[in-house]
């Protein structure tokens, strides 16, 4: 039988947050109360402006090829890339398991993160960019802001250590490190990133074999 004390703490803590909740929404009709049309018509133009800017900015994502998940040709191109776009998320790869795993999940994410350019390119074929970037296991994503290698994924070690992670957890590891924009759930927080960050120009390590 549950503690009658125990019931009224929890009675009174729920009363309390429905007590600020509505207080709260009290607050904010109040401050519609107090709007002038004057007010109101500022308060929609600037919504107007922003959904403007929001579509403008779609606009130009999805002519620099967000939205889908595609493969890099050469390593040329990935340097136009990764300039042309604030975020990228790019998978390096080889014909395994594992990283047509990581091609699945990455796939799905493309499409509901067109804020973030998803690419793959083939490690094998592109032997600077993986001696650059410090590449040796594979799947490595390497997340990249502003030109700049910010934060790796490498292998399956940070989704669980197997391959039957799930989407939302990759998705909730990329927010993590502020690569895609979140509206999930609220724990995930910015993470400090102990990779260091490299400039895709500059960083020099050589490159081995991969992990199967």
């Amino acid at each position: 039988m549950e503690n009658p004390k125990v019931q009224e703490v929890l009675e009174k803590q729920v009363l309390t947050v429905a007590k600020a909740v509505e207080e709260k929404i009290d607050e904010e009709i109040a401050a519609l109360d107090r709007l002038d049309l004057d007010d109101i018509e500022a308060l929609r133009e600037r919504r107007l402006q922003q959904m403007k800017k929001m579509a403008e900015k779609r606009s130009r994502w999805m002519s620099l090829g967000h939205g889908e998940y595609f493969e890099i040709p050469t390593e040329k191109e990935f340097f136009s890339i990764v300039k042309a776009s604030e975020r990228v998320v790019c998978h390096f790869y080889r014909e395994n398991w594992p990283c047509k795993v990581m091609d699945k999940h990455l796939s799905i994410l493309a499409k509901q993160h067109i804020e973030t350019h998803f690419v793959k390119i083939h490690a094998e074929k592109s032997p600077f960019l993986a001696e650059k970037l410090k590449i040796v296991v594979l799947p490595t994503l390497a997340l990249i802001k502003n030109a700049k290698v910010d934060d790796y994924v490498v292998g399956f070690d940070e989704l669980g250590g197997t391959d039957e992670f799930s989407t939302e957890e990759l998705e909730e590891r990329l927010a993590k490190a502020q690569v895609i924009t979140f509206e999930g759930e609220s724990s995930v927080r910015p993470s400090n990133s102990s990779a260091k960050t490299r400039s895709v120009r500059q960083s020099t390590n050589s490159y081995s074999s991969d992990s199967e």
